[in-house]
Order: C-alpha cells, then sequence, then structure tokens
C-alpha cells in the first residue's frame, strides 16, 4: 500500500535522505516512499527553488546532496501569519523578564528563527518596527523563589518561606514572617505571580505573592491536594487576586462620559450592564473581595459612583474623605 501522507511530510523525508550523505536518486526515493520518481523530481524542484534549498546533482554518485554542509529543511511551514504570531508572542514575553519562563522560551524562539530560511524571517514588506508593545511594571523576585515554587508545586511539597508584608516598604527582619504551605495552584494576575495553598500558619487557603517570597526552601514533607479544592473558584469570584468568604452583589454606576470605555470590556463574569435614559451605565457584579474593586472605581473618578451596598458606599465615602484631607 502507497503511503498517503501530505507534501510536507515527503520534502522532510527527502531532506532526512540527503542529509545522511548517501546521495539518494529519485528512483530510490520514490522507491521508499512509494510513489512515483515525477513525484520526486516535482518535490526536489519545489525545495530548490521555492524553498532556496541548496541541492545539487552529483553525477559520479549518481544522487543529490547539499552544497551547504549545515543546511536543514525547515521542520515546519511557516505563513506569514503564522511568522506574525511567532513575532508578538517573542515581544509579549517581556512580561515575564526575570523568571526562568523568559529565558525558557526566549532560546525556543531563537530556535525557530534559525530552523527558518532568511527569507521567511524577514518577509518582504514586512516591518516589524511599526509595533510597539508597553508591558506593564513587573515586580522582580528573589533568585531561586521562582524554581523552589513551582518544584514544591510539582512534587506537592510544603514549602517554606520567609513573607513580607505589603504594607511595610523596607525590606528588614522584622517586616518577614516565617511561613509554610503547601502550593496548590499558580496565578498569573496582572503583571505579578502569586501561589494559592494551605497556609500552615493560618490553618486555611491563602494566596501569596512570589515577589515578597524570600528565603524559599523545601520542606521534605509531601501533601495531597484536597478533592474538594477548585482553582476556578478560588479565582473566578474574585475581582483581582485577593479573595474573601462571602459573595455579594455590587451595583456602580458610570457617567455617560466613560459608558463607551466599560462596554468595551469584560470585567468580570458575574456583570450585567444596562443603560439608563441618560446615557449612564449600571454595572451590577458579585464578588467576594472588594479591596482592588475599591482601587479600579476610584480610578474613573468621579465618574464612577457605588450605589450598594450600603456598606461599599460607606468605605468608598470614607477613602474619600481620606483623600480631601490630603488634599486640603
Amino acid at each position: 500500500m502507497s503511503k498517503y501522507k501530505p507534501q510536507h511530510a515527503r520534502l522532510l523525508f527527502i531532506d532526512r535522505k540527503i542529509r545522511e550523505n548517501r546521495y539518494p536518486s529519485c528512483l530510490s526515493l520514490a522507491q521508499e516512499w512509494e510513489v512515483t520518481r515525477k513525484t520526486i523530481q516535482r518535490d526536489i524542484s519545489y525545495m530548490k527553488y521555492q524553498l532556496d534549498a541548496p541541492i545539487a546533482y552529483i553525477a559520479q554518485q549518481r544522487g543529490y546532496r547539499y552544497t551547504e554542509e549545515r543546511y536543514q529543511l525547515p521542520a515546519m511551514e511557516v505563513r506569514e501569519g503564522d511568522l506574525f504570531a511567532i513575532y508578538l508572542a517573542e515581544k509579549l514575553l517581556a512580561q515575564y523578564k526575570g523568571t526562568p519562563v523568559h529565558d525558557n522560551l526566549s532560546s525556543v524562539f531563537a530556535k525557530i528563527a534559525q530552523s527558518l530560511p532568511e527569507k521567511v524571517q524577514q518577509p518582504e514588506g514586512q516591518d516589524f518596527s511599526k509595533f510597539t508593545f508597553i508591558t506593564e511594571p513587573a515586580a522582580r523576585l528573589e533568585a531561586g523563589v521562582w524554581e523552589m515554587v513551582f518544584g514544591c508545586l510539582k512534587k506537592q511539597e510544603t514549602l517554606q518561606f520567609a513573607y513580607r508584608s505589603p504594607s511595610v516598604a523596607e525590606s528588614t527582619e522584622s517586616s518577614f514572617s516565617m511561613r509554610k504551605m503547601d502550593p496548590y495552584h499558580v496565578v498569573r494576575h496582572g503583571s505579578d505571580w502569586y501561589v494559592i495553598g494551605f497556609c500552615h500558619n493560618h490553618d486555611a487557603v491563602r494566596t501569596f505573592n512570589l515577589a515578597r517570597m524570600s528565603h524559599a526552601r523545601t520542606s521534605g514533607v509531601f501533601f495531597t491536594i484536597p478533592e474538594g479544592f477548585d482553582a476556578t473558584v478560588v479565582t473566578d469570584d474574585q475581582f483581582g487576586i485577593y479573595q474573601g468568604e462571602t459573595l455579594s452583589w455590587v451595583e456602580v454606576q458610570f457617567s455617560a462620559r466613560v459608558a463607551g470605555f466599560i462596554k468595551e470590556k469584560m470585567w468580570h463574569k458575574s456583570q450585567e450592564i444596562k443603560m439608563t435614559e441618560s446615557g449612564d451605565l449600571i454595572m451590577r457584579l458579585q464578588v467576594n473581595h472588594r479591596l482592588e474593586l475599591q482601587k479600579w472605581v476610584l480610578s474613573w473618578g468621579s465618574d464612577a459612583t457605588v450605589l450598594s451596598p450600603e456598606s461599599f458606599v460607606t468605605e468608598m465615602r470614607n477613602e474619600v474623605e481620606k483623600m480631601k484631607k490630603k488634599y486640603g
């Protein structure tokens, strides 16, 4: 039975045979792949004239070889859209700078670039200088923290570390407390990395920012993730990274001036939007923690007003009063 495979698979087969330096002929290639000699001839012509493969027929050996010793046909077909996607992904890697992920993926992208023919690496008419990527500033991680957290996550081993309180600006001995946790899940939120797991100090599931960790080490004690733990439940109901115990509905009214900006995005999975006759927008959403929601509402200034619940209205009013005192 003949081998029915796409042309690219056949081209890779021809490429491998030529690189073995055995001077394969059209006949030997056709017999091994179980196709006609004309098919192989067309493939070689395509490789030579369309892919710029340095193929030469050596009469004395009655077969083909590459004139460039280290040449290798790319192991993938890359269209212009694929190349642009690779370029975008490489640029977006900047947000992972300072972590092993950045170094590892940078190496992968470099290998992809090296495997592409020169004319594919920079397609005609494509000017990548027309694109700029602005990323959020990311907190720096202490050396070894990333590897230790992910190692314990993979092996399900209890992690020990010193943790700095976010309210303390300077890193002094008194600003750190020793913690033990069983890492269940890692979250990338905004520009920061967080690990969610069981905190032995609080006897509850907690979220820790990797940038505030130091002196991370393994404990030699292994754990089992509880059957009831669901990372989506932990992360989906909160607005931001912080989590609370009780869900509550919040209503925020946005002026007509910014209503269009609000409608452009999906801010939370539970959000419900209603337009008023005046053009204002009322958003209703259910969250289990309001700290980051408060910061977000404040970022809209006088264009956003909390309508309910009354406890949240009071929190916002108190915060605004504090701001008024600061600004006189």
